[in-house]
């Protein structure tokens, strides 16, 4: 790998970095604070028809959340081993998966000001999958 290369994907590298501690933070405080966020989501989605599957949608968005941040954090060290960036691609598109699952829960707990604040996030998410698609 030679540092030319590097300078030209940076775009891609810190991308898929801040997506890795975002992601990774997020879903490890889900992991170590599993009845604290039980507790939050419950009564987020007390009025609504998906209060009975709290505890579905949190586990599915923990693994959803930290393969994510796996799969970026995967994304950079092949990058560097290999000069494609074809690992940050699915982390992206991974991550932008996840984001619609969260944006879908805000919307529906009408927390549009929580749904808001995910859409910089999201269009984060479209620009690294645009920069990595392996078939531009």
């Amino acid at each position: 790998m030679n540092l030319e290369n590097i300078i030209r994907h940076l775009p891609e590298l810190f991308g898929a970095l801040f997506v890795t501690v975002l992601f990774l933070q997020s879903s490890l405080d889900k992991i170590f604070d599993w009845k604290g966020n039980m507790e939050w989501l419950t009564g987020h989605f007390s009025k609504t028809f998906l209060s009975p599957f709290v505890w579905i949608m949190l586990a599915k968005l923990t693994v959803l959340e930290l393969a994510t941040g796996l799969l970026n954090a995967v994304g950079i060290v092949y990058f560097v081993l290999y000069g494609s960036t074809i690992v940050i691609f699915y982390g992206a598109s991974l991550g932008a998966l996840t984001l619609i699952g969260l944006f879908f829960g805000q919307r529906i707990a009408k927390d549009y000001p929580g749904a808001a604040v995910l859409v910089p996030y999201f269009l984060l998410m479209i620009a690294l999958v645009y920069l990595t698609t392996p078939a531009r």
